[in-house]
This record gives C-alpha cells, structure tokens and sequence, in this order.
C-alpha cells in the first residue's frame, strides 16, 4: 500500500508532465508517424520518431486527452530515446504489465517516471488511456521492423 505522501508526489509528477509535456512537438526528420485514437474517450496523439541504426534517436508527439494519456506518453518519449528498437518493445510490454497489476514491473526502476501511473491499473476504464503511446509506439516498431533503418 502506497503512503499518501507517495500517492500525492505520484499525481504530482503526472500533473507536471501534463502541463509541460516533454518531447511535444512536430519532428520534421521523422522516420515513422503513427496517429492513434481512443474512441471510448477522444483521446489522441501522433507519435513520430526518427531511427538511425536500430535505436530510436528521436521521439516526439503531438497530442490531446486526458491527463493520464498526455502524462504517459510525455515519460514514455523521454524514456525511448537513445534505446535500441527491442529495449523499447521492452518497455512497452513491462508498462503493459504493469497497467495489468504487475506488482513487480511497478517497482522497476528501469521504468523511471512511468512507476508514477501504477495506480491506473486499479482503474481499468482509465488503462487504455495510459496505453494509447504504448500501443502507438508498438505500431510504430512494427512498422520499422522490415525497413533499412536496422
């Protein structure tokens, strides 16, 4: 059980990357673009990314929602960068276990900021919100798997 002075620092950071988010804006020298909506509730954004040699050089979004959805994707793009394509699949499959209770991925540190959304997963109307740059940044790998950038 989270303290509440925990709980609190947690919305807090999830606050702070909603009203600042990181890596927000157009990338003109994108490799991939994957636009990704939520229907249920309107949130949206465009991921784009720049890959040279098999890593992610550049990470950048354009988007709107929920504080949740904006949060999640501003820590994940800062999360990405530098990484090479499968640590970035990895990431987005232990943030995927995490929002499904994983006790274990919430306490990882690899997850940086990302462990401040743990608690979403007790909220499962709200998941699918915290996953739209998850799932647009999968999209986004898979759409690059076959191409010369590896």
């Amino acid at each position: 059980m989270e303290t509440p002075q925990l709980s609190s620092l947690y919305q807090q950071l999830i606050l702070e990357h909603y009203r600042s988010p990181r890596n927000k804006g157009d990338l003109p020298d994108k490799t991939v673009e994957i636009h990704m909506r939520n229907p249920s509730c309107g949130d949206e954004i465009r991921l784009q990314l720049r890959i040279e040699d098999g890593r992610i050089a550049e990470a950048k979004f354009v988007g709107s929602g929920c504080s949740i959805s904006q949060a999640a994707v501003s820590m994940m793009t800062g999360l990405i960068k530098g990484r090479a394509l499968d640590e970035a699949d990895a990431l987005a499959e232990r943030f995927k276990e995490m929002m499904h209770g994983d006790e274990a991925a919430a306490k990882d540190r690899s997850m940086g900021d990302l462990r401040a959304l743990a608690g979403v997963s007790k909220f499962p109307v709200r998941v699918k919100c915290a996953l739209l740059g998850f799932d647009a940044l999968q999209e986004a790998l898979k759409q690059t798997a076959g191409g010369e950038e590896h």
